[in-house]
């Protein structure tokens, strides 16, 4: 009879139970209040932050790559390391020892063998198994643990059991078969094979407790392994944000006081990579704009100069001229019919040409800033009715206005507001113009209203416009196209606006809104 042990079989590991290996641990506690730390005050929209946050997952991406491909080369280099240490010596073992008992073995035999077979294995415990001839089955068991055969799954009993046909390729009629297993949360090792001849099956049954504390210990300290390496690129980040983003923070800090007006402000370029070409294009564009603007400026100021200059020259001619034409407008009736209608021509456009300079040398004092507030305490519903009654409208004109509205205002400017803005409704508009005057708070609102055919549409953005004229959809006007200009400003220098609309019911509305104490609102804008 040949007695031999059945060679290892070629991939006949069974189904592999779930891993006994995967146990984690949690983080440390310290370094989610490190990120935390790194992250505070960051906005998501921050150029920082998602550097930062790109960073981390690099290397977040990285550190798992590496540290999962590590330990699963380390656990399968433990695991097979163990397992063919194991099976390889329960083999020699079963060959040497057991394929020595005789045929029908009695238990002391067995138990005698097993004892011997566990003796000198490393660490792993033996259960032999035999049936005599007249049925009756023999046991032996010895080792580090209580193994029985409850413990081997049986999927690994009928493996073991499995006689095979001998041919060319398989030699043998039993082979070894091994299979992981995981009872009552301990991992074990359980392997098996026969004695070819009808010897005895052994089984060896092997803890992977240490390995598994190896490998859990490995797991550890991958994980903090990832951890460090998380908190390293956050710091990464840091260093890069600081060293990238710190020029640009300067750039936008200097366009910053670019728009603020101080054009002869510069960036210190240092370095030939790209920021230093991005601070020398800026550099270059700054002085290039700041040499437009001195341009513009000093274009725009001779412009000035020169309307004030010609404004005051006309002056003292148009002085004269008024004069003659008071004179002819009071000799006009004794004038030769003929002549008359031009003498009326020469009066009407002198007053014309006067007013114009007028206007031009309050545009000007208003670009040059050179408009002042002579402030006092004004009576408003007095202040309308002096107004229109100065200039003959009170057949006209509807005054809502309730006595002792008292406002804080400049009267002469506050005048030419309104002289504007009611000769506008009456030129333009249709009678009668209504003008209410209301206190909103601490605001004095002074609305006026004309029952004319409104404002087109295409018109109203550009009716404070300097020289607009309206022409096409109105009637010809003999203005200068500078009165509600005029207007506005009066209104701004005092701290108010005006706004135009039309309304529902037919004709525009011109709202005045200014504050009841200029004085005041002066004193705050000083302050700010």
């Amino acid at each position: 009879m040949r007695a031999a042990v059945a060679r290892q079989g070629r991939g006949s590991a069974l189904v592999a139970h779930p891993d006994p290996y995967g146990a984690g641990r949690r983080l440390p506690t310290g370094l989610p209040s490190v990120i935390k730390a790194l992250f505070a005050g960051r906005r998501w929209t921050s150029l920082r932050l998602r550097l930062l946050i790109v960073f981390a997952l690099v290397a977040l991406t990285t550190a798992v790559s590496a540290s999962g491909i590590a330990y699963w080369l380390n656990r399968q280099a433990v695991l097979d390391r163990t397992q063919d240490a194991a099976l390889g010596d329960f083999r020699q073992e079963m060959q040497n020892r057991a394929a020595a008992l005789p045929v029908d073995p009695t238990q002391e035999e067995l138990q005698r063998t097993a004892e011997m077979m566990a003796a000198s294995s490393p660490g792993y415990s033996v259960l032999l198994l035999c049936e005599r001839k007249d049925g009756t089955k023999v046991t032996g068991a010895a080792g580090p643990d209580a193994f029985r055969m409850s413990d081997v799954p049986k999927s690994l009993q009928r493996a073991v059991n499995d006689r095979q046909k001998t041919t060319a390729v398989n030699d043998a009629e039993y082979h070894m078969y091994w299979q992981r297993t995981k009872p009552q949360g301990n991992p074990y090792l359980v392997g098996g094979t026969r004695i070819v001849g009808g010897g005895p099956t052994g089984y060896m049954y092997k803890s992977l407790a240490h390995e598994r504390d190896d490998l859990n210990a490995l797991a550890w300290s991958l994980t903090i392994a990832t951890g460090l390496a998380l908190l390293g690129s956050a710091l990464l980040a840091q260093a890069a944000a600081r060293t990238v983003l710190k020029p640009v923070q300067r750039l936008g800090d200097a366009a910053r006081r670019l728009g603020e007006g101080e054009l002869d402000h510069r960036l210190e370029v240092s370095g030939t990579d790209e920021l230093a070409d991005l601070a020398h294009t800026f550099n270059k564009t700054a002085e290039a704009l700041e040499k437009k603007v001195a341009d513009m400026s000093a274009r725009e100021e001779s412009s000035r100069r020169f309307v004030a200059d010609m404004s005051h020259e006309l002056r003292t001619p148009l002085t004269a001229l008024t004069a003659v034409a008071e004179v002819l407008e009071e000799e006009v009736d004794d004038l030769d019919p003929m002549i008359a209608p031009a003498v009326a021509l020469v009066v009407s456009e002198t007053r014309r040409l006067n007013d114009l300079v007028e206007n031009l040398m309050e545009v000007t004092r208003f670009d040059a800033g050179t408009a002042r507030l002579v402030l006092d305490d004004v009576d408003v519903a007095d202040q309308v009715t002096a107004c229109i009654d100065a200039r003959a409208w009170l057949d006209a004109v509807e005054l809502d206005a309730e006595r002792g509205i008292v406002a804080r205002l400049d009267p002469r400017r506050l005048d030419v507001i309104l002289a504007n803005l009611i000769g506008n409704a009456l030129k333009h508009g249709g009678s009668p113009v209504r003008v209410s005057v209301l206190v909103e708070g601490e605001w004095l609102v002074i609305a006026v209203r004309d029952n004319g055919p409104g404002i087109p549409q295409d018109v109203l953005p550009h009716v404070f416009d300097r020289f607009y004229k309206a022409s096409a959809s109105r009637p010809k006007s003999d203005g200068s196209g500078l009165g509600l200009s005029i207007a506005l400003e009066n209104a701004h220098i005092h701290g108010g606006d005006i706004t135009a609309a039309n309304r529902a019911e037919g004709g525009a509305l011109f709202t005045l809104r200014l504050p009841m104490d200029v004085g005041k609102v002066i004193a705050h804008e000083d302050e700010a």
